[in-house]
């Protein structure tokens, strides 16, 4: 199996890049084929822009996306950008390994995401959700906290982590057809004794021997909805970003 580990932190000596060795070693071991895109060692511009395309649609006015289609019909992409693209399309996994910033992922990663994920390459109109481009590809978010797992509990200070992980898991992955596996997260890996960091690699060592055993998160279908965007009467959401109950922190909800 072909796998792209896309790779985040500036450090190399981290527990992320701890992680991301690991992860190396483990599959290549299994006989898996890795690529890793190390964005800070390869100074990867983050910023989208008119230097994402050695052509134009339009030379007048910069819209990203009309440009990206028209690069992803005429291979007007810059070279990096195309680097990066013929990595993902070659890889059958994507693992992206990240230290968790501001609930997010670090701001080299999301312009990697912004200027990789083409329109006319990972989705396109009519190709998203469980009839997207990259559907019978897997995905999977590697991450490291500062926090302990309880503190991401439903009732936990910082939210409940499956809503925070959903823009990434359904509005980047599970939009574009990936099959999404659940997370693997490294708590609090900045306070943890050496004795745990290690239980924590080991774990990680399991889970990447076994990844066929995961069973991908749920999305709604894209027949679920009706033509307001919206889940059909007799639909019950079933995802962390979509459900009918009260939203107590409207004003206007008490």
């Amino acid at each position: 199996m072909h796998i792209l580990i896309v790779y985040a932190h500036p450090e190399p000596g981290s527990f992320n890049g701890a992680m991301k060795d690991l992860a190396v070693a483990t599959l290549s071991g299994a006989g898996h084929q890795v690529t890793v895109s190390d964005l800070y060692a390869q100074n990867f511009n983050p910023v989208a822009g008119a230097h994402d395309f050695i052509a134009r649609a339009d030379s007048a006015r910069l819209d990203v996306g009309t440009e990206q289609a028209h690069a992803a019909r005429t291979g007007g992409f810059a070279p990096d950008v195309q680097r990066e693209i013929d990595r993902l399309l070659a890889a059958e996994l994507l693992i992206l390994q990240f230290p968790f910033w501001w609930y997010s992922v670090p701001a080299i990663l999301k312009g990697w995401i912004d200027r990789v994920f083409a329109y006319g390459v990972t989705y396109d109109f009519g190709r998203t959700w469980d009839r997207g481009v990259l559907r019978g590809r897997r995905a999977l978010l590697s991450f490291t906290t500062s926090a302990p797992p309880t503190a991401s509990m439903p009732d936990g200070r910082n939210g409940d982590l499956e809503r925070t992980l959903w823009p990434l898991h359904a509005g980047v992955l599970g939009l574009c057809g990936y099959e999404v596996l659940p997370p693997f997260v490294a708590h609090a890996v900045r306070w943890v004794d050496d004795a745990r960091r290690l239980a924590i690699l080991d774990e990680y060592r399991q889970r990447l021997l076994n990844l066929d055993s995961d069973m991908p998160l749920f999305f709604q279908k894209l027949e679920d909805y009706g033509p307001d965007g919206r889940l059909k009467p007799g639909i019950e959401p079933r995802t962390p970003g979509q459900h009918r109950g009260p939203r107590w922190h409207l004003p206007d909800a008490g």
